[in-house]
């Protein structure tokens, strides 16, 4: 993929989360200076060679200030309601902001229950990747309006770092209005130190994470929480003060003389990490037998599962699920999830992935297995 720059080596992977202490301007509704600082940092990082996807709070809190509220409502249908008001506005600032800058975006709602449900998580994975490969910029929020669990607890931390697992991102900034982790809490204690490095899932950092803030409801405890679940996948997490000068530039350029924030690195390799994540989902539901040249190339390439180098399917799984992949002598090489259900893999297996269209009527996906979702025995 070649961006406007001409720059066709991705670099990276990169999420931003961008809570709502951040976005909203005291009794001025959302900060559109600041969304233009940060747009014009993560264009930059574009220009650069980064994916760069956003994850945005603040709906509700826009939502206040269109309805001229000055306290968060407890009713959680008032806040779905606000929820809802305030979208429309955070998404045209951001849209604004891009264009100016000659970038589309495309506004993407989630729920943790997409995240769960496997077909669902690939069907959320098929537009994100889509939209990246058109050198859109995706603006992913909580669909508040079905979804309570953002408005209750998470501030987004932890759909942000789902989004990470779901397409495999490599980092992942979440901009707050705190410097980062501090050993204990910097309101409370002039000496207290910032943690610049750490490791994600630590229970001592843990134990030092304070509690959440007025307008947002993510504390730094959800914020070490998403930092733990986007290293499932091998993602590093850093979480750094959004008003910082050139915060997101900084980050991405890695200058050890230049430190940013609390950087929480994973325990694992992404591949060991990835391998880890696919074993959580249970037993196998099928079978894919892969031909001579097929187990070549996934096991000297990493590249992704063809139906062309499939000879055989055997269960009767569903798309999404998992399933094994296995030479002719039974032996498991891979595993992964499955981006075409038995009956439809059973009509394309050994032919290519150009004739999957007019076999089936329709085509979701060019690959019966995304290296992305597949991991190597």
């Amino acid at each position: 993929m070649t961006d406007k720059s001409g720059n066709n080596q991705r670099k990276g992977r990169v999420v931003v989360k961008i809570g709502s202490a951040l976005l909203a301007k005291a009794g001025q509704g959302v900060d559109t200076q600041a969304i233009e600082n940060w747009v014009q940092q993560m264009n930059q990082a574009r220009e650069q060679g980064f994916e760069v996807l956003l994850v945005t709070s603040g709906a509700v809190a826009v939502g206040m200030h269109r309805m001229d509220l000055s306290e968060r409502p407890h009713a959680l249908h008032q806040l779905q309601a606000l929820a809802a008001i305030g979208q429309m506005g955070l998404i045209q600032t951001y849209e604004s902001a891009f264009q100016k800058h000659g970038r589309h975006t495309a506004q993407v709602l989630l729920t943790h229950d997409d995240m769960e449900d496997r077909a669902r998580y690939l069907n959320a994975r098929s537009t994100l990747s889509g939209l990246l490969s058109m050198d859109v910029i995706p603006v992913i929020n909580e669909n508040d309006t079905v979804a309570t669990e953002e408005i209750r607890l998470g501030d987004n931390d932890r759909l942000a770092a789902l989004v990470v697992n779901l397409i495999a991102a490599d980092l992942l900034i979440i901009l707050t209005d705190q410097q980062g982790l501090y050993d204990r809490d910097p309101t409370q204690h002039a000496d207290a130190r910032l943690i610049t490095k750490g490791r994600a899932g630590d229970a001592v950092l843990t134990a030092m994470a304070g509690g959440a803030n007025t307008l947002g409801r993510g504390g730094m405890a959800t914020k070490l929480q998403a930092a733990q679940q986007a290293a499932l996948s091998g993602a590093t997490t850093v979480i750094a003060n959004g008003r910082e000068n050139n915060v997101i530039t900084r980050i991405l350029a890695k200058n050890s003389s230049d430190p940013v924030g609390t950087t929480l690195a994973p325990e694992k390799t992404p591949v060991k990490a990835r391998k880890h994540w696919l074993a959580g989902h249970a037993k196998s539901d099928g079978k894919l037998v892969l031909d001579a040249g097929a187990v070549k190339v996934l096991r000297e390439s990493g590249r992704s599962l063809l139906p062309v180098g499939v000879k055989e399917v055997q269960g009767n799984f569903l798309r999404g699920e998992v399933v094994t992949c296995v030479d002719d002598n039974g032996t498991e090489v891979a595993r992964g999830l499955v981006n075409y259900n038995a009956e439809e893999a059973s009509r394309i297996i050994g032919q290519a992935s150009d004739k999957i269209e007019s076999i089936l009527g329709y085509v979701d996906e060019a690959e019966l297995i995304h290296r992305d979702n597949m991991a190597l025995v």
